[in-house]
């Protein structure tokens, strides 16, 4: 055989070799060698999910979510309903410390309560993901807010509307949660940090409402009726907020107080801003937090370094909303996920 044809032959040789290697990595390469891995250390772990209550807007988008993902991965999904009563949830956190999941989702009620509780979950090498609420441990992770950060943003969206610059009493209003609450502690503290900067403000009233919204509301028609010169109010939670945008408008000052709130933008947050029981939020997605406990959760049983070992904090991503951001299908119904979780 020629140079040539010896040539044409090893070309020929090195082409099939070529043909077959590539067909063989494209069928290696279809078989994803990390996610047999990822779905083994979900398969079969049982999630625990203890909120504050089961009955709202929050946490049933956040166990909604978590719920329909932990079923797809082959978990399963359980949950207390302590209807706001501390020490109902305090008991329910004991029980499932002896029950032993591998996960437990929870929702303080304040900084203390379930401090001890947690950190013995954690200690026998359950995960625990707290959502929205900090308590005064911290765990594998914690889902929610800067509510410190929120607080200042708050406060400086108050300065632009009763600060030093605008025709107006300068007077302001805080209507907080449970005052150890995280979601008021915080918030409150981010608030004062911008305000004791700003002697022209007045905070002439700041009380616990207890996140009930009649609370919110009698708070807020005594400040009315001392202060009926009063500039803006914040309420760090549209929930309660429903009562003190209610005193603003049975006083007829809608559209003269300036109201300002925040929450997880269910549809009431938008039906607020539209029939102008708020004048802005600051909305920090429910849903969006579900999906972040969900991600916390594969990632801790993923990682294989033990319960409480590595302490995340995922901060929820915020949007200020108007009556003018709304629109079909900016806020979520909360019955969408009320039904999961039944």
């Amino acid at each position: 055989m020629g140079k040539t044809g010896l040539m044409r032959l090893a070309a020929t040789a090195l082409a099939a070799f070529t043909i077959g290697a590539t067909a063989a990595y494209a069928d290696d390469d279809m078989n994803d060698p990390y996610r047999a891995p990822a779905l083994s250390a979900l398969a079969g772990k049982k999630i625990a999910y203890l909120p504050i209550s089961i009955g709202f807007d929050l946490a049933q988008a956040w166990g909604g979510v978590v719920k329909t993902e932990a079923e797809r991965y082959g978990m399963s999904f359980s949950s207390q309903d302590p209807n706001w009563n501390t020490d109902a949830m305090a008991q329910g956190m004991t029980a499932l410390i002896a029950e032993h999941p591998d996960v437990i989702v929870t929702q303080n009620p304040d900084m203390q309560s379930l401090a001890r509780l947690l950190k013995q979950a954690n200690a026998e090498g359950i995960v625990v993901v707290q959502l929205n609420m900090q308590g005064a441990v911290q765990t594998d992770a914690f889902v929610g807010p800067d509510f410190i950060a929120m607080g200042e943003q708050a406060a400086n969206m108050m300065l632009a509307k009763c600060g030093a610059e605008t025709q107006t009493s300068h007077k302001v209003a805080i209507v907080q949660g449970v005052l150890t609450g995280g979601v008021s502690y915080y918030q409150v503290q981010g608030m004062m940090k911008v305000f004791n900067e700003h002697p022209e403000i007045q905070i002439v009233s700041s009380q616990a409402a207890d996140w009930d919204a009649s609370k919110a509301r009698a708070i807020t028609e005594t400040a009315l009726q001392q202060h009926p010169d009063l500039c803006g109010v914040i309420d760090v939670w549209d929930g309660q907020g429903i009562g003190t945008g209610a005193a603003i408008k049975q006083a007829g000052k809608q559209g003269q107080v300036y109201f300002i709130t925040s929450g997880g933008g269910a549809q009431s947050m938008c039906d607020g801003l539209l029939d102008g029981t708020y004048s802005a939020t600051i909305n920090y997605n429910a849903p969006g937090m579900g999906r972040d406990a969900w991600t916390a959760i594969t990632t801790a049983l993923q990682n294989n370094q033990g319960a409480g070992v590595i302490k995340t904090q995922i901060y929820s991503p915020t949007r200020v909303m108007t009556k003018d951001d709304v629109q079909a299908g900016t806020c979520w119904d909360p019955q969408q996920y009320a039904k999961i979780l039944r």
